[in-house]
């Protein structure tokens, strides 16, 4: 049970870290600045749990593996940390850009599951589906 709900509670306390972190940094610091001190850090503590997911393997074979979505999620993840700095410099909450951008993106995401990697939906989660949309113009109505 333990391993089944752990990755889930990780991204939870790092996503409120990093929302909270983000909407911190000072308004002078340069965006780019920011996210090369950040992914610096995030090479460093990665390079540091290495060992503990090697698998008995070495960076070089794992690398061999490596095709071009590893490098769209590099573009991706500057393109976040850049587009939450900037949403937060101009005036968006904590409590809503997140949910709204997350939200949106999950919205838009269903087309693509179903073409791209073939899963499936169901009533309930229509109805979810329309309970999001619902809530995305609660949010966006002031």
């Amino acid at each position: 049970m333990t391993n089944f709900y752990f990755p889930i509670i990780l991204v939870v306390a790092a996503n409120i870290i990093y929302h909270l972190s983000q909407k911190s940094i000072p308004q002078g610091v340069n965006p780019i600045v920011s996210t090369i001190v950040a992914y610096g850090v995030a090479l460093i503590a990665s390079i540091m749990l290495y060992p503990f997911f090697a698998d008995g393997q070495t960076v070089v074979n794992q690398l061999k593996e490596i095709n071009w979505s590893t490098y769209a999620v590099g573009v991706a993840i500057v393109g976040i940390e850049v587009g939450f700095l900037l949403a937060y410099r101009i005036g968006w909450n904590v409590s809503f850009g997140a949910i709204f951008s997350n939200a949106t993106a999950t919205i838009l995401l269903i087309p693509l599951g179903l073409l791209f990697f073939k899963e499936k939906i169901s009533l309930i989660n229509i109805a979810g589906i329309v309970m999001c949309i619902a809530g995305l113009w609660m949010i966006i109505k002031k």
